[in-house]
């Protein structure tokens, strides 16, 4: 079969990591890419080597003029599902970059533009590449552990205020009237939530049945940047996730199943897998990833089955549902961080808490987070969709 035809639009930041990626699949005779999207073109520097690729800021048109077949969206959240329609109704084919909307209205749009055009569809959740999810589920499957009674995911990274400064969209709720909802547990560390989802066997917009959130901000921004939410699944399961860019010390996000006779933690974005038993020695397992956008590729050539198809990422949008409902986050007091040497601001003991969140399954203010203690209830009705309790959303599954 001759190579399929894409279209990237949004090829700076991370749509940089994409640019790279085609190359690969170019270089292999699987793809080809056709034309570039971008508000800016890029340079001859930029592109590396695909000079003659045609580059248009409409993408319609540019789909138009290329015949593409398949587009990756890597461009601002906001604007993922009118984009994500304009390549359906063309009869193109997505990989869509996470999280897939700002809002489940939104998601649902996509979903429809998705099966109505009969395309396929593939959200970019790298981590849900990764072989160590179905060697997890396949090991709790045969209760070797035990019973699994809880889940927990805790992300410390560290940014500075030029990562909210990246553009007009970064760290808002809403823009011009529109849905944002770029916050640490919705986009930078969102693969902690869908890894944690996907290891519970829990993906589908009907596995959620409620949803507490805790959202922080020690920037100046609107959206938070220090957060921690709890899921129940619909089958009771509890799932927390803990996540900050104010830590002390960057490390890698990881998420941990607590089992009755052991537990085992996937650092998911290094594949690696570590198993503890109470009566052997901590095992550390490496395994490898399948990337997602070979993997639609497959799918559109040989049948392969999908790895993230739209309903796969309907739980992950329910959680963000909840934070986009939620109250907005609370600005940390000043006596909750500090300026680091390099300027970037830190909450003290954060790292812990994120910790002791994963190990324990609890939330900062259940915790002893003195700055994450629970506010005066909000009264019924004054928030459409929120429980009395301000820091809880409950998402009933429909």
């Amino acid at each position: 079969m001759s190579a399929l035809k894409v279209v990237l639009a949004g090829a700076r930041g991370h749509g940089n990591w994409h640019l790279r990626n085609v190359r690969r699949l170019a270089e292999q005779g699987r793809v080809e890419l056709v034309g570039i999207c971008d508000p800016v073109p890029l340079t001859s520097a930029e592109l590396e080597g695909f000079d003659g690729v045609r580059q248009d800021a409409d993408l319609a048109a540019l789909l138009d003029a290329t015949g593409a077949q398949l587009a990756i969206l890597c461009t601002p959240i906001p604007t993922h599902a009118d984009l994500a329609l304009t390549c359906t109704r063309r009869g193109v084919h997505l990989l869509l970059e996470k999280p897939p909307a700002a809002s489940y209205a939104d998601f649902r749009r996509i979903q429809d533009g998705v099966r109505e055009a009969g395309v396929a569809c593939q959200i970019g959740f790298q981590s849900l590449g990764s072989r160590a999810i179905p060697a997890i589920r396949a090991l709790l499957a045969a209760g070797e552990l035990g019973e699994v009674t809880g889940i927990g995911a805790a992300g410390n990274w560290c940014r500075d205020e030029a990562y909210w400064q990246r553009a007009r969209w970064a760290g808002r709720r809403r823009l011009d009237g529109v849905d944002v909802i770029d916050g640490v547990l919705t986009n930078p560390l969102a693969h902690a939530l869908a890894t944690a989802l996907a290891l519970d066997g829990s993906t589908l917009a009907e596995d959620v049945a409620g949803v507490e959130t805790e959202l922080f901000h020690a920037y100046g921004i609107e959206a938070d940047d220090t957060s921690c939410l709890r899921l129940t699944t619909a089958r009771g399961r509890r799932i927390t996730v803990a996540a900050t860019l104010c830590a002390e010390q960057s490390a890698e996000p990881y998420v941990m199943v607590h089992c009755t006779r052991g537990r085992v933690t996937l650092y998911y974005r290094e594949d690696l897998v570590l198993l503890q038993r109470p009566d052997c020695g901590p095992e550390e397992i490496h395994y490898g990833r399948i990337d997602l956008l070979e993997n639609l590729v497959e799918h559109l050539t040989d049948g392969t089955e999908l790895l993230v198809p739209p309903e796969r990422a309907g739980a992950f949008m329910r959680a963000l549902e909840a934070i986009r409902l939620a109250p907005a986050p609370r600005q940390l007091p000043g006596s909750a961080w500090r300026f680091a040497p390099d300027g970037r601001r830190v909450v003290p003991g954060i790292d812990t808490l994120t910790a002791e969140s994963a190990e324990r399954l609890a939330l900062y203010s259940e915790l002893g987070a003195d700055w994450a203690t629970v506010p005066a209830p909000v009264p019924p009705g004054t928030e459409p969709g929120l429980s009395p309790n301000s820091r809880q959303t409950e998402v009933e599954a429909r």
